[in-house]
């Protein structure tokens, strides 16, 4: 006899859960084709797929994977993300330096589209490259004789050992052979260019007469280097320009930090403007720091040494572009830049800012107290000057919530604490550093909702 037939087995159910929709029915929903206009299809879809993952692990009902995709859209075709700098660090190299004024980011849309970069309108021929920008630089630093500019400050000295001093000594006090930023040590920079370093001194003291014994026939000049991030004290001595200038060969020096005159609340800042009074025949600085510009090398000097060194094959090899020389015109004639600004606020306005944030934030359920803090400069500007002023104290769990938010808030995390300081926090943006510290409470369960 056969056997009978097995009876069908029911299949497995389907969850809501698998049913993962197409990416082409996602992409036809109105709001993400428009994303895709103005982001670019490549964004868009990043983000849909995103959201097919969710309904995958079942985070997402599929009926919802549009509004999903929505929410995980950037808010700009670029992976960088703005960040309200709540630090009082005033240039943090890990957010970008100097923020630009809102002056620089209106000539940066203009230098974008076409614009007589190296074209003379009346005449109709080529016209010298960025000579808006080197006229502002020589109107800021009248000692100057002429300008040029490379696309870092390490690279406005890696043009002047090769231009200068490739196959020559370059002599240089031995405190001063420092390391900057990201493991970079400047006597490795200038050895790569051919030349010979003759350090004279020794780690704390260096007098005019190990220079006067260091210069001879192969000396192409003596630098002078202002040190980034650290300060020697106690035992110490050192050589101004003026005097190393009386020795027959160029002072080439090395400010850093692109103060280009002297600031009374940072004495110790070395400034263009001074040394090369002080008879230095070049100074090199970065742009994106005290200057509160882009990033740019400047290189401030007599004509017949800027003219060596704009004519070096190097030179075009470290030009900066458009964007930059718009941005730093701008800078230079426009109003007091974001980074004055914070160096220079008033610590009691500081406090009256702090304690709106604080009471708002109590008010709203969280712990929250003013407390004085000091602020820095950064980017290696002025060592050891503490800024005077104020924060916010509230719950150290609040950082990771608020460096992942939208606007992202980075504050300073301190003896299980976290600090937010207003110092860097356009005024105008106060509000959005309120809301975010709100978010951020929320999403980590230190208050509620109201009626919640």
């Amino acid at each position: 006899m056969a056997p009978e037939p097995s009876a069908p087995q029911p299949s497995a159910p389907v969850t809501p859960y698998r049913r993962v929709p197409r990416t082409d029915t996602v992409l036809a929903d109105p709001r993400l084709a428009e994303a895709a206009v103005r982001l670019g299809p490549v964004l868009v879809k990043q983000a849909v797929r995103r959201a097919q993952d969710m309904v995958r692990a079942a985070e997402v009902m599929p009926e919802r994977i549009g509004d999903v995709a929505v929410g995980l859209l950037p808010d700009h075709a670029t992976t960088l993300r703005p960040v309200l700098n709540a630090t009082g660090v005033v240039i943090h190299t890990n957010l970008g330096r100097a923020p630009l004024s809102a002056q620089a980011r209106a000539a940066v849309d203009i230098a974008a589209g076409y614009v007589d970069f190296e074209y003379d309108t009346d005449t109709g021929r080529r016209d010298r490259r960025g000579r808006g920008v080197l006229d502002a630089l020589r109107a800021a630093v009248p000692d100057a004789g002429d300008a040029h500019l490379v696309n870092n400050g390490a690279a406005a000295l890696v043009l002047v050992a090769t231009a200068l001093a490739q196959g020559k000594e370059i002599v240089v006090g031995r405190g001063e052979l420092i390391e900057i930023g990201d493991g970079f040590r400047l006597p490795d920079l200038l050895v790569s260019t051919g030349a010979r370093l003759r350090e004279v001194g020794t780690t704390n003291r260096t007098h005019l007469g190990d220079y006067r014994a260091a210069v001879g026939p192969d000396t192409a000049f003596i630098l002078k280097i202002h040190p980034s991030n650290f300060r020697v004290e106690g035992f110490t001595s050192e050589v101004p320009v003026a005097e190393l200038a009386t020795l027959g060969v160029p002072v080439v020096a090395d400010i850093g930090s692109g103060l280009l005159r002297p600031d009374p609340l940072l004495p110790a800042e070395p400034d263009a403007a001074t040394w090369l009074r002080q008879g230095a025949a070049l100074v090199t600085a970065s742009a994106d720091k005290l200057l509160g510009g882009p990033q740019a090398g400047l290189l401030l000097g007599t004509q017949e040494l800027i003219d060596r060194l704009r004519r070096h094959p190097l030179a075009r090899a470290l030009r900066v572009d458009k964007l930059t020389l718009a941005a730093l015109e701008a800078t230079l004639r426009g109003p007091e830049p974001p980074v004055r600004r914070a160096v220079h606020i008033d610590p009691e306005r500081l406090r009256e800012r702090s304690a709106v944030l604080a009471a708002a934030l109590t008010a709203r359920g969280l712990d929250a107290a003013v407390t004085p803090h000091e602020g820095a400069v950064g980017g290696g500007g002025a060592p050891g000057v503490a800024l005077p002023g104020f924060a916010v104290r509230v719950c150290e769990a609040l950082a990771a919530p608020l460096r992942r938010g939208r606007p992202a808030v980075v504050g300073r995390t301190a003896q299980g604490a976290l600090l937010l300081d207003l110092r860097c926090v356009p005024e105008e943006r106060d509000g959005d550093v309120l809301a975010a510290t709100v978010a951020a409470a929320l999403s980590v369960g230190l208050i509620a909702l109201a009626g919640g």
